[in-house]
């Protein structure tokens, strides 16, 4: 399974979408103060997760995974912060609420996974070729 397969990322890609749509429509104050912030969060979940798909041992994976963690910790802060101020309509904010407790479940599943099954405690490689056949090795559809 390759990184783009798992519903956590998947989820934390779409939740980001959703987040920065949202807060493209602020005023500057808004999007500076809190927007920023939010946005810059709620991308790291799924940006962290990706970097730690990508490091040789599963320690690394680990570490990067609970980075991932706390940055769905901010994201769920700044959206509390975007609801006080009057910044998310009740309908977003239960949309953004049910999401991350989604994306928390999964990940937490997911960090708990790693490292148990010695078989994929590191990355496999080929011995014989470091190319990729393919010309667009990160963005395939």
């Amino acid at each position: 399974m390759n990184i783009f397969e798992m519903d956590v990322y998947k989820l934390s890609m779409k939740v980001g979408e959703k987040v920065w749509s949202i807060v493209a429509k602020w005023n500057y104050f808004d999007k500076d103060t809190v927007g920023k912030q939010l946005v810059r969060a709620m991308d790291s979940v799924a940006a962290n997760l990706s970097e730690g798909f990508g490091r040789y041992h599963y320690k690394e994976k680990k570490n990067f995974s609970y980075y991932s963690r706390g940055s769905l910790y901010e994201s769920r802060t700044w959206l509390e912060k975007g609801k006080n101020r009057n910044l998310l309509s009740e309908d977003d904010f239960i949309y953004f609420k049910t999401n991350i407790n989604s994306i928390g479940r999964i990940l937490n599943g997911y960090i708990n996974a790693i490292g148990k099954y010695p078989e994929n405690n590191k990355v496999e490689e080929p011995e014989e070729n470091y190319y990729s056949k393919s010309d667009d090795i990160f963005f395939q559809e």
